[in-house]
């Protein structure tokens, strides 16, 4: 229809007490939030993503989140196993 406006592209972050305590949990969102920015444009438009960090991302440092998060994608959007 003419003038439909396509919503914006939304990530959410799901990081439980089995990451570490508050500290450790928000360092690890605020990690993934910014990696994400870099890729949102990467989805289709409209796209809504919920990353789950999983227990060891509170001892990782931000190049192996980053690795992480990139295998995600690829296996997202590359169609590859799951």
């Amino acid at each position: 229809m003419p003038g439909e406006v396509t919503p914006p592209t939304r990530a959410g972050f799901v990081v439980s007490k089995a990451v570490g305590g508050a500290v450790v949990r928000n360092a690890v969102k605020r990690k993934l939030r910014h990696l994400m920015r870099d890729r949102l444009s990467q989805l289709p438009p409209g796209s809504l993503v919920v990353v789950r960090a999983l227990p060891g991302a509170g001892d990782a440092d931000h190049a192996q989140l980053a690795r992480d998060l990139d295998a995600a994608f690829q296996r997202l959007l590359g169609g590859g196993a799951r």
